[in-house]
């Protein structure tokens, strides 16, 4: 009798045991009634269930990766380029993730990688190879994103995070032609900048000629004007004295013509003896 006890103890434990589980933080977790689903979405805790017949399965429920090997499109030109990418992507929908790919995150990420290449293939055989290389790269990623995490959270219960393009490598007989384009048409950039600066220069310098000539030009008129002003002044300054006194004035322009005349010491001058320049030399020597 007691060791019936003993076994009634062992299995009520047992039962109780089976009767609690734990979901752990960074997991999400379904419950499984003979293969039904009766509940999804338990969050991190201890949660209990029904023994013996109902079961847990557990979900990562971090952010996961899937790095697919490169893979070759063709663009609108029929030019084939070689793409390498990686995509971000997360359990959404429990339920669906499981009925989808019965919790296996590698049958989730075989799954997934079609859908996401699809998507790249129609992007890459709607556009060029130059709007590829003028940086279309991040318009492509934002349409593949939407699109795949729209196909994805339907069929697979996956919530794709992002989707981003790593290189895009050109054969080598393409990219020699690419190089060659690039090269011809920085080279007519160039020329073209040159040319444009090389006219503004032109422009510039004809600008300040001719505003350096109405400068001098106008410099010159009110170099005159101060001129003609200053001679009247002169002139009447002159005039003004020889009224007040005719012999002082006269004796004073002999003297400026003196002191002109002799003022670097080797000047000589021819005149006649009854000169009016020899006028004070003259009255200086009758004097003596």
């Amino acid at each position: 009798m007691k060791y019936v006890w003993l076994v009634i103890a062992v299995l009520v434990l047992l039962l109780g045991l089976n009767s609690a589980f734990v979901v752990r933080e960074g997991q999400s977790a379904l419950l499984l009634q003979f293969g039904r689903i009766v509940q999804t979405d338990y969050a991190p805790g201890l949660h209990v269930k029904a023994p013996l017949i109902q079961q847990v399965v557990r979900f990562d429920s971090r952010i996961q990766g899937l790095d697919a090997p490169p893979e070759r499109y063709f663009t609108s030109e029929k030019k084939s380029v070689n793409v390498d990418f990686y995509v971000k992507w997360r359990v959404a929908d429990n339920a669906a993730y499981y009925r989808a790919t019965s919790g296996d995150a590698n049958q989730a990420a075989q799954r997934l990688a079609p859908v996401v290449k699809d998507a790249l293939r129609f992007e890459f055989n709607s556009r060029t190879l130059q709007d590829l290389i003028a940086g279309g790269r991040k318009d492509i990623t934002e349409r593949v994103l939407r699109q795949t995490d729209a196909a994805a959270r339907k069929n697979l219960g996956i919530a794709v995070v992002d989707v981003r393009i790593k290189r895009i490598d050109l054969p080598e007989e393409v990219s020699e032609s690419v190089y060659k384009r690039m090269r011809a048409e920085r080279l007519q950039l160039a020329n073209e900048l040159r040319y444009t600066g090389q006219e503004q220069a032109e422009k510039i310098r004809a600008d300040a000629d001719r505003q350096g000539q109405v400068l001098r030009a106008d410099a010159e008129r009110d170099a005159a004007t101060v001129r003609g002003q200053g001679d009247a002044e002169a002139a009447a300054v002159y005039a003004q004295a020889y009224g007040q006194d005719p012999e002082f004035f006269a004796f004073y322009r002999s003297l400026a013509a003196y002191k002109k005349g002799f003022a670097d010491g080797n000047g000589t001058l021819v005149l006649k003896p009854d000169s009016e320049l020899l006028r004070y030399f003259n009255d200086s020597a009758s004097k003596r």
